[in-house]
Parts: structure tokens; sequence; C-alpha cells
């Protein structure tokens, strides 16, 4: 059929049909419409896209153009055939007064609405791809009283509020005063007060005039009731509004568009948090707390500071990686390779991540351990933990402490205070992603406390694998399972950590890095890493071993490397200054070349530069940085058998002091001492180096040693050092950090060290080649120590003996 020919019939459908005249058949096509109620009396276009839709109107333009229009339910999805169930039984005879087909498959109908008809009954015809059913037309009371007369006044009064205040177009207010059926006044104003599809589809259902009048009006009014209510609020606000309640006016106003148009962002917002509460991987503990928050937030109002706090609170609970953990990389192999390409050495911390990756694959539900990696400065504490993190395929996460005085950093603080925040534990775990990373937990040893409270009480609970398990932020407010968390923590001086908690933690000791291992960390590492930092490659820049050497021997001195990259790094910097300059060609740095980029060397043997004599001893020290060696000093002048101590030393090392030259007199006659020396002069003992703080009882055998050196005057050998605690007896005791107090010996050109005899299996974790360069002296007394220092002695044993090969074993 062509277009002209359809526009045709249709200009002859015009003349000849009036729809007000129609009869309504007995079966009509049935047109569903999606969104939409259509009353008796109106005219509307249509565009028609369904395809069954599109066979109903084709049959309908050639048959009588009359068809069945039913609305389709709200609450069930649209469809290009509904079901019986799915429409309702109430709907409009429609008549199609023009139809024309687009281009894209689009039909664009002209029709109105004659009169109200009801289904009775669906007919099923498989023939046809659209819905028919049989119909009957619905009538209503067109008895007129006063009372009818009254309401359909009243109607057109409150109809013409409606439009002076809404600023509809006029047409419509003259439309319905022209209207004289008073079914088709209510159907048009009805059309005109944006009523719900429900709501319209009992109007359109009710068969009494007045019923439908009273009906009507109320929504009426109802709808210029809140219009008046905005026009009040809009005039309340503009009269009191500055530039400060600009911004609160435009709001309101907005929100109160929004609530027209049951767009209300308040539900946005909570249907949000709705959904994400049903989708998060939250605990049992957590979802009930976020319900009940949730339920909390909705009464409050969005304006009020308490909005903010609660949703805050919400959001930190989504947040968190309750139920959300990484997959440990359990190969061992794997692992090793990670840690041995990372670190140089450190075999012991090795084999224990090792042992627990190992456990671990043996039984999954294995509770985290707490390390707690003790070393001085620059052995690489931090950084293993990272190779640790990368070896398990774990997060990393890292927690300064030094210096944290208030415990709220790790138990957060309470909600009741502004701006409160979960405390660092929750944060990271946060920032991490899950509940199992490995957190590294920096200078535990340097927490502090005050009248905020005390942080390390704090870490009890966190580090105890028995109680992390329900960790309770004051935040939060809900247990967070930390069992799974692999902790690590830091310290330089372990007595510094409060006792319980170093109870929780499994000491690790990383010790001083020798001279070989320092090298091989400096040409495996540091030497890469400073000339990628400076744009430099091995073609432009080479640093020999003996360069290095030479930069551990006599530029720092340190138990760790970081002053040697320091080291490292001037010297590439002089050489990128020399090939901007236009230098070409590789530069090689030999220990020669050092005094020219660096400087003249700064450190050298100490026991070389001093005069040597009767009264002088070299001690054996530890510091947190590492082994020192401690000269002790002693002279005699004439007195009245006085003491004098001076250098800044602690009571430990005054008692030391005291106790030394108690065993000398009392063991006079033994060492060859006469008694009348000690009533005639006074003895003064000092130890260099007065500005720094010294304290221990580990140089007990170097002041006895000083002290007889003084009173029999016979000097102590210059190449002997010697550490070890005495008592009143002569009795050695044993002491701690050998291995740095041997490396800092060898550093300085010491060749002999005496040490207690219980301290003999400490030299086993000294390495090889460091031991071969050492003869050990183990005593059990003091005169065996003074014999070995002054003296040949026969429990002295030089390297490669029976018993020294014993000790390296």
């Amino acid at each position: 059929m062509s277009e002209e020919h359809e526009d045709k019939k249709n200009e002859e459908a015009k003349k000849q049909v009036n729809p007000a005249e129609l009869e309504v058949p007995e079966t009509l096509p049935v047109l569903p419409v999606h969104g939409f109620v259509f009353f008796p009396g109106m005219g509307f276009p249509l565009n028609i896209r369904n395809p069954s839709s599109r066979s109903l109107i084709d049959a309908a333009v050639v048959g009588d153009r009359m068809v069945a229009i039913v609305s389709h339910r709200p609450d069930i999805e649209e469809k290009d055939r509904p079901g019986h169930h799915e429409l309702f039984r109430v709907g409009v005879l429609g008549y199609i007064h023009k139809m024309v087909k687009g281009d894209d498959e689009v039909y664009q109908v002209l029709m109105s609405a004659v009169r109200r008809i009801r289904i009775t009954g669906f007919i099923d015809d498989p023939s046809v791809s659209y819905l028919a059913a049989r119909v009957e037309p619905l009538a209503g009371d067109l008895e007129k009283d006063t009372e009818t007369d009254a309401l359909i006044l009243h109607l057109r009064g409150e109809f013409k509020r409606l439009v002076e205040m809404s600023g509809a177009p006029t047409e419509l207010l003259m439309t319905v005063n022209a209207i004289k059926d008073p079914y088709q006044i209510a159907y048009l104003i009805a059309s005109q007060l944006n009523l719900d599809l429900e709501e319209e589809q009992s109007i359109l259902e009710i068969d009494g005039l007045k019923e439908l009048l009273n009906r009507v009006a109320r929504h009426l009014n109802r709808r210029i009731e809140t219009l008046e209510m905005a026009g009040e609020i809009q005039k309340a606000v503009k009269e009191d509004m500055d530039a400060k309640q600009r911004d609160f006016f435009l709001r309101q106003q907005l929100k109160a568009i929004k609530k027209e148009l049951g767009e209300d962002e308040e539900n946005v917002e909570i249907n949000e948090l709705e959904e994400r509460i049903a989708k998060a991987p939250l605990s049992e503990e957590a979802r009930a707390a976020a319900e009940r928050e949730l339920g909390r937030l909705k009464r409050i109002s969005p304006s009020s500071p308490e909005y903010t706090v609660s949703r805050n609170y919400l959001d930190w609970i989504l947040d968190l990686p309750w139920e959300t953990s990484t997959e440990d990389r359990l190969d061992l192999e794997e692992a090793k390779k990670v840690l041995d390409a990372d670190h140089y050495g450190l075999e012991k911390i090795k084999k224990r991540i090792l042992e627990f990756l190992a456990v671990r694959k043996l039984r999954a539900d294995m509770h985290g351990p707490i390390l707690c990696f003790a070393g001085p400065p620059g052995v690489g504490k931090t950084s293993l933990g990272q190779s640790i993190a990368r070896a398990m395929g774990r997060k990393f996460v890292r927690i300064s402490l030094g210096g944290v005085r208030d415990e709220a950093e790790i138990r957060g603080h309470r909600r009741t205070y502004i701006g409160s925040l979960p405390g660092r534990i929750i944060q990271s775990l946060k920032k991490a992603g899950s509940n199992n990373p490995l957190f590294m937990l920096d200078e535990v040893d340097k927490l502090g406390s005050d009248f905020r409270g005390d942080p390390s009480s704090a870490l009890l609970e966190v580090l105890d694998p028995e109680q992390n398990s329900t960790f309770a932020d004051h935040y939060l407010e809900i247990p967070f399972d930390l069992s799974k968390v692999m902790f690590i923590t830091t310290a330089n001086y372990l007595d510094n950590i409060p006792g319980p908690l170093r109870d929780r933690m499994e000491v690790i000791e990383l010790s001083s890095y020798t001279e070989e291992e320092k090298l091989m960390i400096a040409k495996n590492h540091l030497v890469a890493k400073q000339l990628e930092a400076h744009a430099l490659t091995g073609d432009d820049l080479e640093i020999s071993d003996e360069a290095i050497r030479a930069l551990i021997r006599s530029y720092t001195r340190e138990a760790g490397v970081r002053n040697l990259e320091r080291e490292i790094a001037a010297i590439c910097r002089a050489v990128a200054s020399r090939i901007v300059s236009g230098a070409s060609g590789k530069h090689t740095v030999g220990a020669e070349d050092l005094p020219e980029l660096l400087g003249p060397p700064r450190f050298f043997s100490e026991s070389l530069a001093r005069s040597w004599g009767p009264g002088l001893a070299t001690g054996l020290a530890w510091t947190p940085v590492g082994g020192v060696l401690l000269f002790i000093e002693a002279a005699m002048m004439p007195g009245k058998g006085g003491l004098t101590l001076t250098g800044k030393l602690g009571e430990v090392m005054k008692e030391s002091a005291t106790a030394a030259l108690t065993f000398i007199r009392s063991n006079a006659a033994d060492l060859a001492i006469d008694d009348d020396i000690f009533t005639e002069n006074d003895i003064h003992v000092h130890v260099p180096e007065g500005a720094v703080p010294k304290d221990g009882p580990s140089a007990g055998v170097a002041m006895v040693a000083a002290l007889t050196s003084l009173l029999s005057e016979r000097p102590v050998r210059r190449e002997v050092a010697m550490t070890g605690e005495i008592t009143l007896r002569g009795d050695v005791l044993p002491v701690g950090g050998i291995k740095e107090k041997v490396l800092a010996a060898v550093r300085a050109g010491i060749t002999e060290i005496i040490l207690p005899h219980i301290n003999e299996k400490d030299v086993a974790d000294i390495p090889e080649d460091i031991r071969e360069k050492i003869t050990f002296h183990y005593v059990r007394d003091i005169r065996e120590a003074l014999a070995a220092a002054m003296g040949k002695t026969r429990r002295a044993r030089r390297k490669g003996t029976k018993r020294n090969r014993r000790a390296a074993g």
C-alpha cells in the first residue's frame, strides 16, 4: 500500500466517521501501552515499534480502525506480546485517525480515546501475532444534581488556581471551561496532575460520577497544597537569604524539584550503600554493624554533621579486607632465589623464612609469626622485610614507630572525637587491600610514652598470636582478625623494648657485615644501584675491588653499608662531572684514586696511633651501631689511695673499675705488686672520647689489665684486645656482641683477642676468613687473661691449632 493511498484513506476516514458515535464491537485487537493511561476524550500520537503492534495497526487500518488500548502493569517487564495477567482489564476504545509508516520501521499513529471498555476474556489465535479480546462498554452515571454541579464548579476553580501557580498553558483552562461532559472534565484534569500509573488506572476504573469527581478533587487539592508549600518555602528562604545563604537556597530548591520528580538524592546514596553492603565480603560482626549504622544513617538529616561521621564510618567498614586474602607463594626454591638475589649473606634469617614457608605449606591455618630483626643501622633489616614479602607473594606495608607516643596511633580514636580515624594498623590494612599482608613495624625500640598513653602496651594485643584474632580498634569497635598477618619488627637496641612486648617476638639478630660481605654487597648491589641513579653505565665507570676495600677500611667505619653507599655515590658524582666536562672513555677507579675523588682517608688504626706503655689496655665494646675499640688508660700520682674515674662512664662501668682495683689489692702478692703503692698513691682511670657515654660490664677484664700493667710496670701487648666481665674472686664471665667486637678488632689491626671461655661457642658465628686472622684466648679467670695480655701463656691458641679448629666448627 503506497503512502499516497494511505493518506487518501485517512482523509476519507475523517470525513465519514464520528468516533463518538461508534458502537463497541464484541471483539477487538488489544494494543498494550507501557507507562501511560489514556482517558476517554483524549487525542494523542503514538510511535509504534513492536512488530506485533505494527501488525495490529495494519489490520485495524484495513478494518474498522478500532482497537482496545490497555495499560501494561508497571511491576512487570515490558514485552513484545505480553501475557494476559500482565495487562489491566479496563481500558479505552481507541480509534485510528491517521497512520504514517516511517523509514525506520516506526509507525506514527494519531488516535483518540472514545470510551471506556472492559476486557471480559482473551482470544488466543496462533495465526496472528497480536492479542485480541472480548470486550464490553462501560457506561457511566450521567444524572447530575446540585452536588454534582458544585463538584464541577469546584474542579474548574481549583484547576484555574493550578494553572496560575504552575505556569501551565492557559489553553488548558479554556478547554476545561468549554467541555460540557463532566466525565471529560474529570479525565482532562486528572491527566494534568502527574499521578502515578496505578492511581490513574484506578481513576479510569471508577464508574460513579460523584466518586470520580471527588477522587480527582482530592488529587487536585493535594497538588495545589504541594505547590503552595513550595511557594512558601521559596518565599521564606528569599526573605532571609544573603550571600552565605544562597547556596542553601539553591540546594533546598533542587531538593524540592527532585522530590517532585521522585529522584531523591538521599535515597540514591542509601541505595548505593545497601548494594555495597550486600556485595561486600564482610565478617558477621562487620555486616551486623554496617546494617545497624545504615539504619541510623537513614534517620539522620544530610545537613547534620553526624551524617558525615556515620557515612565515613560505613566507608571504613566497607573498604577493609575482612575476607580478602592473597595466596602465599609456597615454592621454597623460588623463595630462596628471591632472598639470595636481594641480600648477600644473612643465612640464618633466610633459613628461618624458608622454615616458615615449609610449615605453612604443610598447615595452611598456621598463625603468622612475630619476628624481630635486631641489629645496627644499615644492615638491611627493612629491605629484608620487602624481600620476604616478595618471596611469599604478599602485600608489603611499612609502619614507622619511631617517636610514636600516642596510643591512639595504634588503636585509633573513638568516634566521639572530631576528626577521629582508625589506628595505623587498620589504615594499613585498608591500604594493603588484603587481610594477610606483611607488616614491617620499623624502630619498635624507639616507641615513647606520655600522658597520651603507652603505644608499646597497645602493641601487646597486636603482636600476640593468641589475642590478635580479635583485635578491636577504638574507631571501628568491631573485632578484626590479625592472625593471618605476618608481623616483622625492627630494632637497634633490644634493651629499650619493654619485656612483655619483647616476649611476644622471636628475636633474630643481624650482626655487622664483615669486610668480605661488604665487598660483595657493594659489587652486586650498591655500585649498580648508584650507576643507575647517576645515569651512568658499566662502560662509563668501573670501581676496582681494591678501591672498594679501601673505602671500607679508610673512608667508612660502620656495621652496615649506608656510608659505603654514600661514598660510592660521591665517586659516581665526580665521574659524572668529568663526563659532562668533556672527558671521554671508561673511568676506572682504583684505591690510589680515592684521595683525589674523596679527600684524605678518614679512619686509621687506633692502636697504632697511640703511644704505648704500662697502664694502657685495649678493650672491646658493643654499641647499637656495631662494635668499637675501648682504650683504658690508667695513671698514678702521689696521694692517699684515691680512685678517680673519667670519660663519661656509666654506673656499671664505674663499678667494674672499683671491682678491678679491689681484686688487684686483694691479690697484690700473687701479682707481684707492693702493698704500699695503694696507700701512697692516687690512681686515675680514664676512657678517651669523653663526650661519648659508656657503660656496661664487658670492660672489666681490660680495667684489670690496665691497672695491673700500671702497678706492675709491665705493658699490655699492643696487638691484644680483650672483653669480659669480672668478679671479686677473679672469675671471667661471658658477655654479648662477640661478632661485632671481633669485627671491630679486625678493622683496627688487632691479631689476638681474649674472650671468656663460655663465649667460645659464639665464635662459630664468625665467618671463617675472619677467624683465620685472629688468635683467640679463652680464659676462665683474670690470671689467665693477664698472662695472655702481658706475656706468653700456654692457653694461647694460634690459628690452626686443634682447639681453635673445634671453635670454628
